[in-house]
């Protein structure tokens, strides 16, 4: 059985069976919205590391503001995804390897933590969300817990404790 941590329609990690000492499946779920589409297996020793770092760079408020204040969320994806400058690489975010390749995201301050993302191919169940831009805003502890209480399992069940 799966343990959650955090709120699909905000963001949330949820924590599945282990495949092998360091394969674990894991869901990541925003704005309602499942993430892991194409891969949801991930190298437990990589993957908590990443998560780590995300957690500390959003707990040290490290997210640069909103490049395009007064904006929409679906709006500023657009206009960074249309960037090909190093601008927009100062918000990318979710870079988690495998589980999202599937997956256009950024993240900005905007008083909480915004997310905007967006899949650039179709998932393969066949639901059509390519190219569809989804965002979701979270206050940055809650998002910072979120990730905290999900490497702490993931930690847990690597050293054998339940």
């Amino acid at each position: 059985m799966a343990r959650r941590f955090g709120t699909r329609s905000t963001f949330a990690v949820e924590i599945g069976e282990a495949l092998s000492p360091a394969l674990r499946v894991v869901d990541l779920w925003a704005a309602d919205t499942l993430l892991t589409t194409d891969d949801n297996v991930a190298f437990v020793p990589a993957f908590r590391r990443l998560l780590r770092d995300t957690a500390e760079q959003v707990r040290r408020r490290a997210i640069p503001p909103c490049p395009f204040p007064g904006r929409p969320a679906e709006e500023v994806f657009r206009l960074l995804a249309a960037d090909q400058t190093e601008f927009r690489e100062r918000y990318w975010f979710l870079r988690w390897g495998e589980t999202v390749d599937n997956l256009s995201s950024y993240a900005y301050l905007d008083d909480a933590l915004v997310l905007v993302f967006a899949f650039w191919r179709s998932d393969p169940a066949g639901r059509e969300d390519r190219g569809r831009v989804f965002s979701a805003t979270i206050c940055p502890d809650e998002f910072t817990a979120t990730l905290d209480a999900a490497v702490d399992l993931l930690e847990a069940k690597t050293a054998g404790r339940r």
